[in-house]
């Protein structure tokens, strides 16, 4: 077998009684394709009570333990695309693109196209850094699928590694957006939140803010606009947690609008609301000070509209 690079683990419920195992993982992993984890099941990387099940049709009986081991990549070739790119900055070093939402950064879980490796592929030929293998070419940070903003993409080996010490280092600085719900009082309408983030042990699908055990993840939000229900905030991170932001504006009670994994969901967005808006650092090469800033997205834009009587929020941000 492959070599695990991430482990899941599932508590069935009673509500889940008769299910497919298949179609049960997929709900738990919904940026799965069927497909490949069906793949996996035949291949007997998920267990049943600790017991390997290699059958995708076999019926839960409601208070199980499901655990799925997710094995490394097998080598494949990666399909250029002609995917329309927001390119923000560009040199023979490094490009900086504003990626939409609904895109993949890259390649994974069955999802082989349509990704952000894909379009650069197309767009960049073969002058991109091959440090991540053939999965991740250029790629030195990612964003959640739905969230958009700007994301840094190395051309060579060298960029690469540099820009990967820069943001070790935290010399690279990251502004986000975002709206969300509620109104800040006026003594929290700017603060600096440092916990530990870790899986949710309730839904491994989440993660959460725990006083034991995780990782250090480090925002600093202010209040950019009040609305009478929602707000408008600046996030900087000081560490890349996955579902950082969103994480910790939900620790704040203000979860994202739109952000059906730790907030509620609003029929009129149809995803979160959070934009990587501003990128800052130093060229690794040229050491030229960089400041760059990704437009808003429609939908962020009409969210706001909607929220703040009809204002338009880009002018907030000048």
């Amino acid at each position: 077998m492959r070599r695990i690079v991430e482990n899941y683990e599932y508590q069935v419920g009673e509500e889940d009684q008769g299910k497919r195992l298949d179609l049960f993982l997929k709900e738990q992993l919904p940026e799965a394709t069927r497909s490949y984890l069906e793949k996996l099941i035949t291949e007997g990387y998920v267990l049943c009570n600790e017991k390997v099940i290699t059958k995708n049709g076999k019926k839960l009986k409601g208070k199980e333990v499901i655990q799925l081991a997710i094995p490394e990549e097998e080598e494949m070739e990666i399909v250029a695309e002609n995917i329309p790119l927001d390119i923000v900055y560009e040199d023979k070093y490094l490009l900086v693109v504003n990626k939409q939402a609904n895109m993949v950064v890259h390649p994974a879980l069955g999802n082989y196209s349509g990704t952000l490796v894909n379009a650069l592929l197309y767009y960049c030929k073969e002058n991109l850094s091959d440090m991540n293998g053939v999965i991740r070419p250029g790629i030195v940070h990612r964003l959640d699928k739905d969230t958009t903003g700007l994301i840094i993409v190395a051309k060579n080996n060298q960029v690469h590694s540099k820009l990967a010490l820069m943001f070790q280092e935290k010399t690279i600085r990251k502004t986000y957006v975002a709206i969300v719900k509620g109104r800040f009082s006026e003594e929290r309408k700017e603060g600096r939140l440092e916990t530990l983030i870790t899986r949710d042990p309730k839904d491994r699908k989440k993660m959460t803010v725990s006083q034991i055990q995780g990782k250090k993840a480090i925002s600093n939000y202010r209040v950019l606009l009040d609305g009478d229900k929602h707000s408008l905030v600046e996030v900087k991170i000081e560490t890349g947690r996955t579902h950082q932001i969103r994480v910790h504006m939900k620790y704040l009670n203000h979860p994202i609008l739109g952000d059906i994994v730790y907030g509620q969901e609003d029929t009129k967005c149809k995803r979160q609301m959070l934009h990587a808006y501003r990128l800052e650092f130093i060229h690794p090469i040229t050491e030229e000070a960089i400041c760059l800033e990704g437009k808003l997205p429609e939908d962020f834009i009409e969210a706001g509209k909607r929220v703040f009587d009809g204002k338009d929020v880009g002018t907030v941000l000048i």
